[in-house]
């Protein structure tokens, strides 16, 4: 991957994708196997990054059926308890998904089909802070997979975080964004709900890709989406 290419941001390090196994037992679901660039999906694809037991996403998917969500969790027993909700509840416009969240968005989501991407409370890595994602070169990736106009919402209780990912969303990036305070009476996760009860503050900052935004990915195709057409 070069760099000989027009970009909207300022990140230097490249992101490797070509360097990443699928997942194990890697499947692609029916719906990005139907949401071809061809014959793309009546309903926008969501991404939801780190579902845990699935409570965001559950109740997305019974409040939005006209939207397709995917969530990955990639700690087993948390996926588990997910899975089996969703099985319950039969909702068929929502995609759980066990795998490492930057794998498998390698390997399975195309460029510019995603129309919004959920990352509710990550784990901080306050000990390594290039773990973080908007620090990370993954994250110019996952920008090549949203489509123009499209959102990307990250919330957290930490305050530094969300201090970082404003400034690197405005110098790094470039994203026109907005920040705010979580609604005291919000429930999207259990983390949410917890760190609400005791008078936390949880914010939100949602960045908008704008239109004309380049990345040095937005060709770039892992060859199990093709093999899967």
């Amino acid at each position: 991957m070069t760099d000989n290419i027009e970009r909207t941001h300022h990140q230097t390090r490249a992101f490797q994708p070509d360097k990443l196994s699928p997942p194990r037992d890697f499947m692609l679901p029916n719906i990005i196997v139907e949401n071809t660039a061809e014959k793309k999906s009546s309903a926008p694809l969501i991404l939801e990054i780190g579902a845990g037991k699935g409570k965001h996403a559950l109740s997305f998917a019974a409040q939005n059926s006209d939207k397709h969500l995917i969530a990955i969790e990639r700690t087993r027993n948390k996926f588990d308890a997910f899975a089996k909700l969703a099985k319950q509840q039969h909702l068929s416009n929502l995609t759980p998904i066990h795998a490492d969240a930057i794998a498998w968005t390698v390997h399975a989501i195309r460029p510019n089909s995603i129309a919004k991407i959920f990352i509710l409370y990550p784990n901080p890595e306050q000990h390594n802070p290039n773990q973080q994602w908007l620090n990370m070169p993954f994250f110019e990736f996952l920008l090549s997979r949203l489509q123009e106009g499209g959102e990307v919402i990250l919330v957290t209780n930490i305050e530094a975080y969300i201090d970082n990912a404003e400034q690197q969303a405005n110098e790094i990036w470039c994203l026109p964004n907005t920040r705010s305070q979580v609604p005291k009476d919000s429930q999207r996760t259990h983390f949410e709900v917890k760190y609400l009860a005791r008078d936390e503050v949880c914010w939100e900052l949602k960045m908008h890709k704008p239109e004309g935004y380049k990345t040095r990915f937005d060709n770039w195709k892992a060859e199990t989406i093709d093999n899967n057409k």
